[in-house]
């Protein structure tokens, strides 16, 4: 029997995940790495992205987060995050709709009188819940 690593996906608002999982793979901001059970202890920053890992029962699961921060210990990963939703739990017209208005304001951009980085960061946010919304 594998050992497995304890998973922790913590926003301000709530705990999202709190399970055993087999491997936990994260979008770093250096790019994407994954920990298994006896991992070197690491700290890194991620960015807006996808966590997958691999659940108790062989099952993959999926967790969008909003950047963020992960912890690696040898028995645990903890991921710190202003905003995290499991994938089951994305509101994909929602996520559709704030990609529409991200779109807009960027077009909007041209004549320069918006925040053009805070517009980019809502429109890769978006992007990245439809993406995992859809895939099923």
């Amino acid at each position: 029997m594998t050992e497995n690593i304890r998973l922790e996906i913590v926003t301000p608002a709530k705990n999202v995940v709190s399970e055993d999982a087999q491997i936990v793979m994260a979008p770093g901001v250096l790019g994407e790495f994954g920990v298994l059970v006896g991992h070197t202890p690491f700290l890194t920053a991620l960015k807006t992205g996808i966590i997958t890992y691999k659940d108790v029962d062989d099952k993959e699961r999926f967790v969008f987060v909003n950047g963020g921060f992960a912890e690696a210990l040898p028995d645990k990963v903890t991921i710190l995050s202003e905003s995290a939703e499991r994938r089951s739990d994305i509101d994909l017209s929602r996520a559709e709709k704030a990609q529409e208005r991200a779109l807009k304001r960027l077009e909007e951009d041209k004549k320069g009188d918006i925040d053009f980085i805070r517009a980019k960061t809502a429109l890769r946010r978006a992007i990245n819940r439809i993406s995992l919304a859809q895939t099923r």
